[in-house]
């Protein structure tokens, strides 16, 4: 991912206002981010915990969405959950579903989308192997990297294609 400045990503939402994009909590320093390590940018709200935001590649420039997240829930080291993103197995708290208004007339009718993501949003240091899960179980897969990365991108296009429905960005 090409490295972004506070503007580009304010610029990007498309399920919000320009008002709530100008007042979204930054996740700190964009200087400080490994840009080429990322298919797209994720972080929760440092503030306002259920909220959360991704900011992506796109054809014209980049899309960011805003994401609602449920409470937090109790870790459990017991159960376990998959995200559909990035296919990492967490434990139970390790993954949450996420939920994005739609952009455009849709979304201002209160219209949604839905997926589970990890918690952290960080599922492009899961598939390149820097970040390990928590969870008691490990799945093992055949794909090397590079074709993990290529599903998460494809998965992510999905879900930005639905959270966009008929907003042509």
């Amino acid at each position: 991912m090409e490295a972004l400045t506070e503007d580009e990503v304010r610029a990007s939402f498309v399920n919000c206002t320009k008002g709530e994009a100008q007042r979204i909590n930054l996740p700190g320093p964009l200087d400080a981010v490994y840009w080429e390590h990322l298919d797209f940018l994720g972080w929760r709200d440092p503030r306002a915990d259920q909220r959360a935001y991704i900011v992506l590649p796109w054809t014209n420039g980049p899309v960011g969405i805003t994401l609602r997240a449920p409470q937090p829930k109790r870790k459990s080291l017991v159960r376990s959950s998959m995200c559909s993103i990035c296919l990492t197995v967490h434990s139970a708290s390790g993954v949450a579903s996420f939920v994005a208004p739609k952009a455009g007339p849709a979304g201002r009718e209160g219209n949604s989308v839905g997926n589970y993501f990890c918690t952290d949003l960080q599922c492009s240091r899961y598939v390149r192997g820097t970040l390990k899960s928590d969870a008691a179980t490990f799945m093992e897969e055949s794909l090397d990297p590079a074709e993990r990365i290529h599903r998460l991108r494809a998965k992510l296009e999905g879900f930005t294609r639905s959270v966009l429905g008929d907003v042509l960005v």
